[in-house]
């Protein structure tokens, strides 16, 4: 038996932002929370929460500049650790102490960094194609075919590109479903195409300013990103359980993001799903539920 979802339920944080969140199961089980990123939001794990929200409080917000969360106008608003600092209450405003992250692309990202500055509060990591922060910085400052693969941020990251998305009833959002795959993405079909766009029409801004709040782009004559960052690989270790849940057929983020991740991770699993796009959640929802249960029971 699958427990039902519940939408339009809100958080106001101790840092006055507004985070929208749908929920399944009950509260005082323990809390899973699911990270959705970009171009979605929380509708991206409508196949996870009813299956998890069994025995756990399934819960999955939007982040802040996402559908019917605030969005704040300052780009330094959507800097990682702001991010980090709302999933950190929110844990706390829901009445927890810790959680389950389940997270994927730029709730990745955002998780990573959660997972890294409170690991107190993270009983077990699960990323889905979303690298590990010193790795990306590493691959977009010295890979060629990294850098080719993330050229879409500079051009997100440029002024008027949320307008570009939104014309002609967002055709370059649909194509990013169906481009990033092989072929036509199947699961987005009528009804789900209608939900992404109530969403994108509520704004776009938010989500496209964590690309320009980033230093993690490839490099440009203006912007140097990744070039001049100075990092500590140090500063980057992940000292939680983890599983790593890769589909390799991902054209933005490919799978080589996963070489030397045992030097980051001291306890982590990688799954591997060969003919997975960047949507594999979409794509295998019931096989990433399996994959995600098996992780919680071991």
């Amino acid at each position: 038996m699958t427990t039902a979802i519940q939408d339009n339920q809100f958080a106001t944080l101790g840092n006055g932002t507004r985070l929208h969140f749908a929920s399944a199961g009950e509260q005082g089980k323990p809390l899973m929370l699911f990270v959705h990123g970009f171009p979605e939001f929380w509708y991206e794990w409508s196949a996870q929460l009813p299956e998890f929200g069994q025995d756990h409080f399934a819960v999955a917000p939007d982040l802040r500049g996402f559908n019917l969360s605030d969005m704040p106008s300052e780009l330094s608003a959507y800097k990682a650790r702001h991010i980090v600092d709302d999933l950190r209450l929110l844990i706390t405003h829901l009445g927890y102490e810790k959680a389950t992250i389940v997270a994927h692309d730029w709730g990745g990202a955002v998780c990573w960094n959660f997972a890294i500055a409170l690991p107190q509060m993270v009983e077990k990591l699960i990323i889905v194609n979303s690298p590990h922060p010193y790795l990306f910085m590493q691959a977009l400052a010295t890979d060629p075919a990294q850098q080719a693969a993330s050229e879409y941020m500079n051009w997100l990251r440029n002024a008027g590109s949320e307008d570009a998305l939104a014309k002609d009833d967002f055709a370059l959002l649909d194509g990013f479903f169906h481009g990033m795959g092989q072929g036509p993405a199947h699961w987005f079909d009528r009804d789900t195409q209608e939900k992404y766009h109530a969403c994108w029409a509520r704004g776009l801004t938010g989500g496209v300013n964590y690309y320009r709040a980033s230093p993690l782009h490839p490099a440009t004559e203006s912007n140097k990103g990744p070039l001049q960052l100075n990092l500590n690989p140090e500063d980057f270790k992940v000292k939680v359980p983890t599983r790593i849940i890769w589909g390799e057929n991902d054209r933005a983020l490919p799978k080589t993001l996963l070489d030397g991740i045992e030097k980051f991770v001291s306890d982590v699993q990688i799954e591997r799903i060969p003919e997975g796009s960047h949507w594999v959640i979409h794509e295998q929802p019931q096989r990433i539920n399996q994959l995600i249960r098996q992780f919680l029971n071991n």
